[in-house]
């Protein structure tokens, strides 16, 4: 059984983001090779973490990190806008109904045959949140590669601008829109996997920063 808890960083303490910060690290920083902050050698946190930012973490029974995404207001300060506005034909999307989908991060330690199982559960959670929340949009940043799996999933989803190199990678911002059939639509595409009721929690979860 995978649990999602949808989180924030109100306080101070919690262990359950520090299992996402370390994973992040493992993931963007020592496989990927990102030039993005560490902290104590430990933790991948940047700017964009703070008291705004919202997280959907999987967790497995026993608590360990399986997958994690960072969902930021585009209200304020965001990854597209700040540091990647030109991956846009026009102005980066903003509005009290736009979230910014960030940090999509699958644990290493997933067997193979897992991967695709919690991907696509935190990919439900994702639309989830936006229905129950009242997000009509969500906007990215993506390597090509992660872009083409994204367009697949069945949703409405489309480029904001053309592909762009950087630091090697050919980046794409991209916007999905999330409305009332959009489940439908990921499980006409084979995604959408929601996890049990109960288990579905959105907790004010407080937590540590390094």
């Amino acid at each position: 059984m995978v649990q999602v808890l949808d989180t924030t960083l109100r306080n101070a303490g919690d262990p359950t983001l520090n299992l996402m910060f370390a994973a992040r690290k493992s993931v963007f920083v020592d496989l990927l090779r990102w030039n993005v902050p560490v902290r104590d050698g430990r933790h991948e946190i940047d700017q964009f973490d703070d008291d705004h930012a919202r997280y959907l973490i999987a967790l497995s029974d026993d608590g360990r990190h399986l997958a994690s995404a960072r969902l930021l207001p585009t209200t304020r300060p965001h990854i597209l806008d700040t540091l990647f506005p030109n991956l846009c034909e026009g102005t980066p999307p903003r509005g009290p109904d736009i979230m910014e989908i960030t940090r999509f991060c699958l644990d290493r330690s997933l067997r193979a045959v897992d991967r695709r199982r919690v991907r696509d559960q935190l990919v439900t959670a994702i639309v989830k949140h936006a229905l129950q929340n009242g997000v009509a949009t969500y906007t990215g940043v993506a390597e090509m590669g992660w872009f083409q799996q994204v367009l697949s999933f069945g949703w409405d989803c489309r480029p904001l601008g053309l592909p762009t190199e950087h630091e090697g990678a050919m980046l794409c911002a991209l916007r999905i829109a999330v409305e009332a059939d959009t489940p439908s639509c990921l499980t006409a595409a084979g995604i959408w996997s929601p996890v049990a009721a109960p288990d579905f929690q959105e907790r004010r979860a407080s937590g540590a920063r390094g």
